[in-house]
């Protein structure tokens, strides 16, 4: 071990162990005095009630953690979104577990929750996953209402994706224990099966205070919508729960009984732990983004018995391709390489760069992939495509249009994990959120955006200087740097991967040790879902 090799180590483990700092400041949703609140209800928080329902020697995920951090800070901010998302097993059956956190806003929606539930539902949807929704909400949050109710991504599409499911025959359950107003009442009802915790819950399209301005009837909330009204007299309901922990328990008889499900058949041996040590990353993971790193490096540190069956290895070097194993799943992996590489003609290109040769080995290697009905693992450390008269004149544009055709059009599920740079139409090329991962999640060394902080402080300095200079304003070296500081900090802000995370571009930041977890109860899920049409590329400019 070399010094370069403790300092990439320090730096990488305080990333970590401020990860970890924020997701236990993230837990707190409402804050403890909320907590204690909802407690003094007799009720468990969301993230109680999904620990106790979720098998507890199982290993489970937790998607949009950060969603809304730094948002909405002029209604006291949105922590998580107002919701717990994960996916983990209820008596050994992999789920999706939707949680209203009441602690935050009464478990009111903001337009970030809508969004979060939607990326829950589109997990359910893709991997035919089961759906548990533990409702406790007072529904939309009038002063963003404009932002949350009409559109087509809004509030609405919650119940046309339950109809959805309900017709692919995926499962969905829900347990209504605290509020359940207006048009989220019509959420736990298009489930296959309701659940009401009796006194502490009610279901209503308007409560009794809206009932009295309206129609002029006075009626208390618990004889309008409580668990013995719609248990005995609407029939709106299937079971009534005594509290908390008794409704959970009948959600895990329910799944119990749940019947096998059809498999896309992939391939998966016996599982083995990587031989080179994962805690190795923290290392081999350089500080600086202009150090370079072999990615082959990283590879070893998250596949099976760190073993790797490399595709087309002395042609297109800038992107690795590979097949391999992450515990016991067979998997094609393609890589960023981010260290610089001499071709067989003696020339050399930059690590982190896409250039011809790499996009068309990497188009090969998809559809290759596909064919075989392999999964595929995006590991991105990626500056965009190569740029100059001899990338444009060699088609680079083709070639890398090729790659985002063949991205597209893939089949078979695929998982992306940025660990440090996604800029530009590398994103794109290389499976960014828009071209849809089973999951994507960031490690806390990556950054997102069309380029650098650096780079795009620079062009965006050059704008703003010749604006000044035409108002006929003098622009100082102290000037210029100052203006260029600001610019820079903040698009700095902007690359961030928890700016990402907080608004979904990424399911997640994780602890680099976390990332074969991750993959593997992802294709554990896509299994779910059988492959329903074959690979086509469509029209392509070979």
């Amino acid at each position: 071990m070399d010094i370069k090799f403790n300092q990439n180590e320090d730096y990488n483990k305080l990333l970590v162990s401020d990860l970890k700092k924020r997701i236990a400041k993230v837990k707190l949703g409402g804050g403890e005095k909320s907590i204690a609140k909802h407690h003094a209800k007799g009720k468990m928080t969301a993230r109680e009630r999904v620990d106790y329902l979720l098998d507890s020697t199982s290993k489970s995920i937790e998607i949009g953690a950060f969603a809304g951090e730094g948002m909405y800070e002029q209604y006291g901010g949105c922590p998580s979104g107002g919701v717990v998302v994960k996916m983990g097993y209820i008596n050994g059956t992999q789920c999706i577990v939707v949680a209203n956190d009441a602690t935050v806003k009464a478990g009111a929606w903001f337009p970030i929750t809508g969004k979060k539930n939607l990326r829950a539902q589109e997990i359910a949807i893709e991997n035919r996953l089961p759906i548990i929704y533990l409702v406790d909400s007072a529904g939309v949050f009038l002063p963003m209402q404009d932002e949350i109710f009409p559109d087509k991504e809004h509030f609405g599409r919650i119940f046309r994706n339950n109809a959805i499911m309900s017709s692919m025959g995926i499962t969905q359950i829900s347990a209504v224990m605290g509020s359940c107003v207006a048009g989220g009442a019509y959420l736990p009802i298009m489930s296959d099966e309701a659940i009401i915790v009796d006194k502490t819950a009610s279901i209503f399209l308007a409560g009794s205070y809206l009932v009295k301005a309206a129609i002029g009837e006075s009626i208390d909330n618990e004889t309008l919508g409580g668990a013995t009204t719609h248990c005995e007299i609407s029939g709106v309901t299937d079971y009534k729960a005594k509290d908390d922990k008794d409704a959970l328990d009948k959600i895990k008889s329910i799944v119990d009984k749940i019947g096998d499900f059809d498999k896309a058949g992939y391939n998966r041996a016996e599982s083995k732990k990587p031989k080179e040590n994962p805690d190795d990353i923290y290392g081999i993971l350089p500080k600086s983004r202009a150090d370079q790193y072999d990615m082959k490096d990283i590879i070893k540190r998250l596949v099976d018995d760190s073993e790797f069956e490399e595709y087309k290895a002395d042609y297109g070097k800038t992107i690795i391709t590979a097949y391999a194993r992450i515990e016991g799943w067979a998997v094609g992996i393609v890589a960023n390489q981010r260290k610089l590489v001499k071709t067989k003609k003696g020339e050399m290109q930059f690590g982190g760069v896409i250039y011809n040769d790499s996009a068309d080995k990497a188009t090969r290697f998809i559809a290759n992939c596909n064919q075989k009905k392999i999964p595929l693992v995006f590991l991105q450390d990626v500056t965009g495509f190569m740029v100059g008269s001899k990338s444009e004149h060699s088609g680079i544009i083709k070639d890398g249009a090729k790659m985002v055709n063949a991205v597209s059009n893939s089949v078979v599920p695929k998982f992306t994990i940025v660990i440090g740079n996604s800029y530009g139409a590398g994103n794109y090329a290389m499976c960014g959120k828009a071209y849809d991962p089973r999951l994507i999640a960031a490690w806390p060394s990556a950054e997102l955006a069309v380029m650098s902080g650096n780079s795009a402080a620079k062009v965006l300095l050059q704008i703003e200087t010749a604006s000044l200079k035409k108002r006929g304003e003098t622009i100082t070296k102290e000037k210029e740097e100052a203006l260029f500081n600001k610019i820079k900090q903040r698009y700095d802000d902007q690359v961030s991967p928890y700016y990402a995370a907080s608004r979904i571009w990424t399911d997640a930041i994780i602890d680099p040790l976390d990332t074969r977890t991750w993959i593997s109860m992802g294709i554990e899920a896509a299994n779910h879902a059988p492959i329903e049409k074959p690979f086509n590329m469509g029209v392509l400019q070979v």
